[in-house]
C-alpha cells in the first residue's frame, strides 16, 4: 500500500480514461502544483454523498474504489486556476481514509489487477458498435480532439475497454459507476453495461 491524495468526482474514472479539470479549491491546487512538479498521479474516487465543491456544512462520502490520474497536460491561465487533462490509469481499493490540510482527502491505495485483454462476444458486440458509432459521430461533427469525450486509441474490440468507456459517458448513479470500478471481469462489466443499453434502446439491431 502506499498513501494517495484523493479527488473526488460526481463521475468516475476508469482505466485509459480521459478526464478534463478545472481547479481552483485551495485543497487541489497545492495538490497539482505538486503532481505536475515530481510527476506523481493522484487518485479519482466516486463521491457517494455530498457535493464536488466543499462547503462548510458539507458532508463526504467516498467510494473505496478509484483510478489513478496521469496529469498529461496542465495550464494556468490565471493564478487560483489551473486546467489539466488526465488520463486514467490503474485501478486501487482504499483504506484509512481520512481529511488533511485544507480537507484534502488521502488514503492508503493498494493497487488492483489491470483487465485481462478478452475479445468482445457475438453477444455483447452491439455495445461496441454503438461506441464506435457514437465516436464517429463526434468525428464527423468535427469535434476536436482535446474535446472528445473518449480519447485514442479506440480499442473497440477489448472488452474491458469498451465497457470502461460507457460506464464513464452513461448517467448512472454514483454507487452503479462504483460498482462497476470493482469489476475484476471485463466481460461481466460490458455485460452490465449492455444490459443498460438495451434497455435505454441505445443499441441498433444489425
Amino acid at each position: 500500500m502506499s498513501a494517495l491524495s484523493l479527488f473526488p468526482l460526481g463521475n468516475a474514472l476508469f482505466p485509459d480514461g480521459s478526464l478534463q479539470l478545472r481547479i481552483f479549491e485551495v485543497r487541489y491546487l497545492d495538490l497539482i502544483r505538486r503532481c505536475v512538479a515530481d510527476g506523481s498521479p493522484f487518485g479519482v474516487v466516486v463521491l457517494l454523498e455530498g457535493r464536488e465543491v466543499r462547503t462548510p456544512e458539507g458532508h463526504e462520502v467516498l467510494a473505496d474504489v478509484g483510478t489513478l490520474a496521469h496529469i498529461e497536460e496542465c495550464h494556468q491561465p490565471m493564478p487560483g486556476l489551473y486546467q489539466i487533462r488526465c488520463r486514467g490509469g490503474a485501478r486501487f481499493r482504499l483504506s484509512d481514509v481520512a481529511q488533511g490540510r485544507y480537507g484534502l482527502w488521502e488514503g492508503e491505495a493498494a493497487p488492483l489487477a489491470d483487465d485481462p485483454t478478452q475479445p468482445i462476444p457475438a453477444a455483447l458486440q452491439p455495445a461496441a458498435d454503438a461506441l464506435g458509432r457514437l465516436i464517429a459521430s463526434l468525428q464527423r461533427d468535427g469535434t476536436a480532439p482535446a474535446s472528445m469525450p473518449v480519447a485514442p486509441p479506440f480499442r473497440l474490440d477489448e472488452a474491458g475497454w469498451v465497457a470502461n468507456r460507457w460506464a464513464e459517458l452513461l448517467p448512472l448513479s454514483p454507487r452503479r459507476k462504483r460498482d462497476l470500478l470493482a469489476q475484476d471481469d471485463p466481460l461481466a462489466r460490458l455485460g452490465e453495461i449492455h444490459a443498460v443499453l438495451e434497455e435505454h434502446g441505445l443499441l441498433e439491431d444489425d
